[in-house]
């Protein structure tokens, strides 16, 4: 592997042919047809104007050599600089409108890529980095910007060289026919460099995207970083990524560094050839002075479009490699694949779990034979052991994963029958890690139901011990919450996280309860605001507060992806068995009495010890 180890496709990768490729973008482009047939047409005056300037010079000189007079002698050169003002007017003119449709088509391709990024299920983010699919919504895009640039000024060019070219066969076909000689040598020597280049390329984009990756992880982690003294260690993992990058592009330069030496020795021997054939043809009267030195200026006039194709080169295989893993996350399959496209009614809430099979991998199933009944309206407390399956009942309930066996019903339809859209406006799911956006704190709550007006969800705070959380914060409902919501409390994000469920009133709820410890008189608040939430709708709670969890109509005991008791908290803690464990572990020291118990004994203790001085 070498220099490219560490740099593989991901899963969801696709190769394109060119022909693909060049097929997708003039798709892309169809919109803009009116406006790139104007750029069409300037780019043929601009073609035009570059062809006529050597022939006006070659022209000049011939007509000199009879006609040398002041007069004369001023008209060639004022015709030459009209010609290249009017060739620099319809160059300026259409890259004006070449740039415009290139915005939009970027600005179009940037928002499917993302569109297709927002709508891939969690399973797709568990084996695919943040970092390196922004890359492609943000670098790539614009590299692929560039490739149409690029084309439009080579296609310029090609069509100023075949202009020449009818002029010089026009001229005299046999040394026409020697300069043309180059086209296919040079041509060829391009092309053969194609594929290495596009290799080297595509290393050197995700080469940049593991960059990325590791700027956003370490940014993102910078707190813990900091916590534990590793800022060292965060700039040794960036350097890692950073000098890979290095090596890789630096092997990418050498490649493509290469097509410029070699292009430049054929043009040089071509050179010598025509000197040497059209100085005899001139010799001998074949051809005037002025129509030898048309031959040596059109040398590099049709030398250029190719040389320019090699110098272009790396960003021409810039563009092709970013259109093509744009396109790849665009096209990119979704796991989770609903067969029906049903509109979701209002939901009553009743689900159900029928001999449902799931495993994240191929690895041991997490779920196997699952069967589960949910009333409408319940409230169902999930408990047990990390790695029960807990997490898992509820991401399916979310269709954030795809199950492999079984069925799933909400009030009697298949789960996959749904439109996702309608059908997850209906869930009110609340984060183990509650996440806030930047903004104000009635922004983060309206993030659910864009229609809550501020008097609403003021009313519905007030509910939450009488509004005491929110008279805590320095602007109330307009307070500035930070990124992620750092300028509040563990406490203060989770009571948000249930106010945003509130106002949006689902049919379904599923909480994944914080394991943070917080403060009593937080904690009465978010139970408060729970049992306004658990009112209202069907519940799933992930419970790790005993409170949580007497306040379920019902306990399902969880072991390795197997319901193996429930009932209510008194029913089981009777029973005696693997619940009084998790309790004994897990619970117990939260209960009212286990507080008195542990207050009493360590005034006995107090006792005994001032006895005994």
């Amino acid at each position: 592997m070498g220099f490219f180890a560490g740099l593989d496709a991901e899963k969801y990768d696709r190769k394109y042919s060119d022909r693909e490729l060049i097929r997708r973008i003039l798709n892309y482009f169809r919109p803009h047809f009116a406006r790139l047939f104007v750029v069409g047409f300037l780019v043929l005056i601009v073609s035009g104007a570059g062809a006529l300037m050597p022939i006006l010079v070659s022209r000049g000189i011939d007509y000199l050599k009879d006609e040398l007079t002041p007069i004369n002698v001023l008209f060639i050169p004022f015709a030459v600089m009209l010609t290249g003002v009017i060739a620099w007017l319809a160059n300026w003119q259409a890259r004006r409108l070449i740039v415009r449709s290139v915005a939009d088509v970027v600005a179009r391709l940037a928002n499917e890529a993302f569109a297709s990024a927002a709508e891939h299920d969690l399973s797709f983010y568990d084996q695919f980095s943040t970092g390196k699919i922004a890359s492609r919504i943000t670098s790539d895009t614009q590299d692929f910007g560039q490739l149409v640039v690029l084309t439009t000024d080579l296609i310029s060019q090609v069509v100023e060289s075949l202009i020449l070219a009818i002029v010089l066969v026009n001229l005299e076909w046999r040394l026409a026919l020697t300069l043309f000689a180059i086209i296919p040598i040079v041509g060829v020597l391009a092309m053969s460099f194609r594929g290495l280049a596009r290799k080297v390329t595509r290393a050197g984009m995700r080469a940049m995207a593991n960059v990325n990756q590791t700027i956003k992880e370490t940014v993102s982690g910078i707190a813990v970083a900091k916590n534990f003294r590793q800022e060292g260690r965060i700039f040794e993992l960036f350097d890692q990524s950073n000098r890979l990058s290095y090596q890789v592009n630096v092997r990418r330069g050498l490649v493509l560094s290469m097509v410029f030496p070699v292009l430049n020795t054929v043009g040089g021997w071509m050179t010598a050839l025509l000197v040497y054939v059209g100085g005899i043809s001139a010799v001998q009267g074949a051809v005037t002075v002025g129509a030898w030195y048309l031959f040596l200026l059109s040398l590099d006039r049709f030398m250029f479009p190719v040389m320019n194709l090699s110098s272009f080169w790396t960003q021409i295989q810039n563009g092709l490699s970013a259109a093509e893993r744009v396109f790849g996350l665009i096209d990119a399959d979704p796991s989770v694949v609903q067969t029906g496209d049903v509109k979701a009614p209002r939901l009553r809430g009743q689900i159900d779990f029928n001999h449902v099979y799931f495993r994240y991998t191929d690895a041991s199933p997490v779920l196997e034979d699952f069967n589960l009944h949910i009333s409408p309206g319940e409230s169902v407390a999930l408990v047990g052991h990390t790695g029960a399956g807990k997490s898992s009942v509820v991401k399916l309930i979310a269709r954030f994963y795809e199950f492999q066996g079984g069925e799933i019903l909400i009030d009697g339809m298949d789960i996959r029958s749904f439109d996702l859209g309608s059908y997850r406006c209906q869930l009110g799911i609340v984060s183990q890690v509650p996440f806030l956006f930047s903004g104000t704190l009635l922004e983060n709550i309206q993030y659910s139901c864009k229609g809550a007006s501020e008097e609403e969800i003021e009313r519905l705070a007030y509910q939450i011990g009488n509004g005491e959380w929110l008279e805590a914060l320095p602007d109330g409902l307009m307070t500035q919450v930070g990124e992620r919501g750092g300028r509040l409390s563990m406490g203060q994000r989770q009571l948000v996280s249930l106010m945003r469920v509130l106002v949006q009133k689902p049919a379904i709820f599923v909480l994944d309860e914080a394991t943070a410890s917080i403060d009593p008189f937080t904690e009465r608040q978010i139970q408060q605001a729970l049992e306004m939430v658990l009112s209202q709708s069907t519940s799933i709670l992930i419970a790790h507060r005993l409170s949580t969890v007497k306040a379920a109509d019902r306990i399902i005991v969880l072991d390795h992806g197997k319901i193996i008791e429930e009932g209510n908290h008194e029913e089981l803690m009777n029973t005696g068995g693997h619940y009084a464990d998790l309790y004994n572990t897990y619970f117990r020291h939260q209960s009212l009495s286990y507080i008195d118990q542990a207050g009493k004994m360590r005034e006995e203790v107090t006792t005994k010890i001032g006895r005994l001085r």
